[in-house]
């Protein structure tokens, strides 16, 4: 294209050289250049023109923001049974009603504390509350001699608190309620039960409190027993 322009307007009967002092070797020079510079030109708006913003007529309009769903979980309130405690559905009417004054009256939780303290109970006596050392069941006032009653009350001191605790609170000394008041509040129990109402003791850890509780000569057959009542006590 370029040569075919300069041929048409450098001619001599070219109508733009009529009139004209410019020769034909002039022309094409002049023209030369005029093309260069024609072509540096659209060299550079080219690039301009390709970073130029678009028109306003091409401009989108964005796209609505999607909404995010969230859902409201359902809050799922946990029942607390507060009248869940540890039975023992295999126990006698005596066992069951000292398991649920020992968690009543105190704070004791763990199943390892109560069943060493129903164990150790359990070799005392058997549950039996009007029982005399020796085996003789007999009211308060009759055992001359030896333990008497749920964890075989023995020193003067003791037997003789057992009846002055339930003079001085309408019990009977002879029963299983009014002994299990007085064993819970007897001082030799409130020494150790900070060590009860804690948790996480095995059995013979548990043992030792209880001895100190308890003063036994005889060990005999309580941590067994203590470990049966583990295996028969069901949270319920």
């Amino acid at each position: 294209m370029l040569p075919f322009l300069l041929n048409t307007l450098c001619r001599e009967d070219c109508p733009l050289r009529s009139g004209s002092a410019l020769s034909l070797y002039g022309c094409r020079v002049l023209l030369k250049l005029m093309f260069k510079k024609l072509a540096i030109l659209s060299l550079i708006t080219i690039p301009i023109a390709a970073c130029a913003y678009p028109a306003i007529n091409e401009i989108q309009a964005p796209e609505a923001p999607v909404e995010e769903k969230v859902e409201e979980k359902e809050i799922v309130q946990l029942e607390v049974d507060d009248d869940k405690t540890w039975k023992c559905p295999g126990c006698n009417e005596n066992e069951k009603y000292v398991l649920e004054q020992l968690q009543q009256k105190t704070k004791i939780s763990d199943k390892n504390a109560l069943a060493t303290l129903m164990g150790n109970i359990k070799s005392e006596s058997g549950f039996v509350p009007n029982i005399c050392e020796g085996g003789a069941r007999v009211t308060y006032d009759k055992c001359y001699a030896g333990g008497y009653g749920l964890i075989q009350w023995t020193s003067t001191g003791r037997y003789r608190g057992l009846g002055t605790f339930c003079n001085k609170y309408d019990c009977d000394p002879s029963s299983l309620e009014g002994q299990v008041r007085y064993m819970i509040n007897e001082s030799q129990f409130q020494k150790v039960l900070p060590e009860f109402e804690g948790s996480g003791w095995t059995v013979a850890q548990y043992m030792v409190p209880s001895y100190y509780w308890l003063g036994w000569g005889i060990k005999g057959y309580r941590q067994e027993y203590a470990y049966d009542y583990t295996k028969k006590l069901v949270w319920s």
